[in-house]
């Protein structure tokens, strides 16, 4: 495939947003055409966002899915462990990016490969669900070829045993070689295979137990919480609010309110302790702990409308 400059990518996008990228039949060919579009800049981002929220415009929608497709191809890698296809993660990660495209908000503040991160990690998430139980069992044809004749064998081996006055529920070293020189295989994926058929299935996400309470399992940890969309807008709204909105809503108050407040709430001294206790600004003021606490609590106010406006 010729390589194609960024200007000259980014218009062909927009003209026919799929013609840039191959199906994923060859999936190299594909992984390799991703990596080579350009990467939109947050103004090309932002114009085209709202090309598609304002109007429906399917041009846009394509530009912003095929600038994040080498997104889609980085997380995937992460769930090669499952056993399961790398083409069928992608596939299903570009559905999780759609998603993200389509309710994507560019006035939020957020560039989108931080909002599309979630979206498809929850995609992918739901397919390695829907197909655990499927999973790493047999993907080639000799793994195929040695599920399928494993298990007689390990019943004529039963038999032998049995003959012998001996139990054993796994192969010895002979049997395994044996098997091996049968089905010309390598012994150690006669071990592996007999651990993949002994092994039962594992549960991502169990049902509640009979006494109602929670059971823990896989999916507890596959989802990162703090990487939700929402939780990041929700902290990094608290953050400007105990740095900047902390800061203007002092200046709303006076000297005197604004020290109060600050020496009560604000002070840390280096052995950990606080500020001022009020019967200490009362002494300092000349005034009565009561019209101290009448004080804060006034400024206190005051700074929570102040607040409330900033945000």
């Amino acid at each position: 495939m010729t390589s194609l400059s960024g200007s000259s990518a980014n218009q062909l996008a927009v003209a026919n947003p799929w013609a840039v990228v191959p199906s994923l039949g060859n999936l190299d060919a594909y992984i390799s055409a991703a990596n080579r579009l350009p990467l939109l800049t947050q103004e090309e981002e932002q114009r085209y966002a709202r090309r598609l929220r304002d109007h429906n415009d399917l041009e846009a929608a394509g530009a912003l899915v095929l600038s994040h497709l080498r997104l889609v191809i980085s997380i995937s890698r992460q769930y090669l462990g499952y056993g399961l296809p790398h083409g069928d993660l992608i596939q299903e990660g570009n559905v999780g990016l759609m998603k993200a495209v389509k309710r994507f908000d560019p006035d939020q503040g957020v560039r989108l490969v931080s909002y599309a991160i979630h979206w498809i990690k929850a995609e992918i998430h739901e397919y390695i669900l829907k197909n655990w139980r499927m999973v790493k069992v047999a993907t080639t044809k000799a793994q195929r070829k040695l599920f399928f004749n494993l298990r007689s064998m390990k019943q004529g081996f039963k038999a032998e045993a049995a003959d012998a006055d001996t139990h054993r529920e796994t192969l010895n070293t002979d049997e395994i070689g044996e098997v091996a020189r049968h089905l010309n295989v390598k012994p150690e994926e006669v071990v592996e295979m007999e651990t993949r058929m002994s092994g039962g299935d594992v549960v991502l996400d169990p049902s509640p137990s009979d006494d109602g309470e929670e059971a823990y399992g896989p999916i507890a940890y596959l989802a990162d919480a703090s990487q939700e969309p929402t939780a990041q807008l929700e902290s990094r709204q608290r953050e400007r609010l105990s740095t900047d909105g902390i800061a203007t809503a002092l200046e709303t108050l006076d000297p005197r309110s604004r020290r109060i407040v600050e020496e009560r709430w604000l002070k840390v001294n280096d052995d950990g302790s606080g500020g001022m206790t009020l019967h200490e600004l009362a002494a300092d003021y000349g005034v009565s702990a009561e019209r101290i606490r009448q004080i804060e609590s006034a400024a206190m106010k005051k700074m929570r409308k102040a607040l409330a406006e900033y945000a």
